[in-house]
């Protein structure tokens, strides 16, 4: 499994279009996604404070585009990025993804079962 963190309205276009292409397709060739272990830090760089997110929870074995575990931000561990759009249909659980009153996250419980 893997995870990747999307803003509600991003969803519901993905699901509108029938796929998933995030702008980050065209500005860095991928899509962002995490490990269970990496999201919470993720979330706390680059997401504090924000509201109305979602985790979607992909099964690798399903995405039609290539997954690849690298470290393009030097961050000293692999994170996995897919290159192509997201087929809907690897996407097993959306996860609403809230932050506390000081604006950071935590990993929601329903994650935590499946870790």
């Amino acid at each position: 499994m893997i995870l990747h963190i999307i803003e509600n309205k991003e969803w519901q276009n993905a699901i509108n279009e029938g796929e998933y292409s995030p702008a980050s397709l065209n500005t860095d060739g991928f899509i962002h996604c995490s490990t269970l272990k990496q999201t919470v830090e993720i979330a706390n760089l680059f997401f504090k404070g924000a509201t109305d997110l979602k985790i979607l929870c992909i099964d690798e074995d399903k995405t039609k585009a290539k997954l690849v575990y690298e470290d393009t931000e030097n961050f000293g561990q692999l994170f996995p990025h897919l290159y192509g759009v997201l087929n809907l249909d690897a996407v097993f659980k959306v996860v609403a993804f809230t932050s506390n009153e000081k604006g950071e996250f935590v990993l929601p419980g329903e994650l935590v079962e499946l870790g």
